[in-house]
């Protein structure tokens, strides 16, 4: 029953949450001028009544909460309107949600991959030639913009070496320069968290209970102090979802990748409101259901948190 109720209670908070931030994103973004407007260039020519009839061919005249509802209904349905410009919602968004999956995925796996063995491998030689080298990647690393390494990648594998395309979607290879540069980014940021949680693990007297008991070094370092450290990882990355789904929009506007960051791109320029609107309030939910997860992954490194 415990457990149960950690889960309910988890599911109000994150449904609660979608609903506060769809209702938010959905007002504010009609605060950032009139689409009618946008669509017929500020004409002088254009009259009020002009105007008027777009803004009713638009369903823009229906009152907000609404078109929220509206919205929210579309979201269960899969029915999420049309652009103004370019059709269905729904189609827009299912060409580009897979290619922003597809990055940050990479990404993240990218980072896990790179970061916990080399936190692990500093921390259990700490003072060491390699922890420092380390040390300085990770520093260097976090110094990097993302949208300057993107270019500094660009100009040495495409331009110069010509290894690989410099932008768009074509297969494979084109997956890796925007994958490695989100990847460097976040291995910098993970590699000093798993560093610093294993140097307080491995500092723990249940660490040096398990070596008394005669363990062997690699038994007490990956399944005892490495699995206790994993859940400082784990709660980073439900939180840095959020902060990677920020910087894949630079990103993808530097590698011309096909995803939701060029598609939000293209509908803030153009007052896109049904196509902005599904695109943030689906990154949303995305990043609410991620640390939902990262919730409910607690429990399965920490048992005693679902009593809490």
């Amino acid at each position: 029953m415990p457990f149960l109720s950690y889960i309910l209670k988890r599911l109000f908070q994150a449904v609660f949450v979608i609903v506060v931030v769809t209702l938010f994103v959905s007002y504010a973004i009609r605060l950032t001028g009139d689409p009618a407007v946008m669509m017929t260039g500020n004409s002088a020519s254009v009259t009020e009544a002009d105007l008027e009839r777009i803004r009713e061919a638009l369903d823009l005249n229906r009152p907000f909460i609404e078109q929220y509802l509206g919205f929210m209904g579309g979201l269960f349905t899969g029915d999420l309107g049309n652009s103004f410009f370019r059709g269905s919602v729904a189609g827009l968004i299912a060409q580009a949600l897979p290619a922003t999956l597809l990055l940050a995925l990479s990404s993240i796996l990218i980072s896990i991959l790179l970061s916990i063995p080399l936190g692990v491998y500093a921390a259990t030689h700490r003072g060491s030639i390699a922890d420092q080298a380390i040390r300085i990647f990770s520093l260097v690393g976090l110094s990097f913009p993302n949208f300057w390494l993107a270019i500094m990648l660009i100009l040495l594998f495409s331009v110069k070496l010509q290894w690989l395309p410099a932008s768009g979607f074509d297969g494979l290879q084109s997956l890796i320069m925007p994958a490695a540069t989100m990847g460097v980014i976040l291995t910098a940021t993970n590699l000093r968290i798993v560093r610093t949680t294993m140097l307080d693990v491995l500092s723990a007297q249940y660490i040096m209970v398990a070596r008394a008991k005669g363990l062997a070094e690699r038994q007490v370092v990956y399944k005892h102090a490495l699995r206790n450290s994993s859940i400082a990882l784990v709660t980073y990355l439900g939180l840095q979802f959020g902060a990677l789904m920020g910087g894949v929009v630079v990103v993808e506007m530097v590698f011309n990748w096909p995803g939701m960051g060029s598609l939000a791109l293209q509908a803030i320029s153009q007052r896109d409101y049904p196509v902005l609107q599904a695109v943030i309030s689906i990154l949303a939910i995305m990043i609410v259901l991620v640390n939902l997860l990262v919730d409910l992954a607690y429990v399965a490194l920490d048992p005693r948190i679902r009593l809490e």
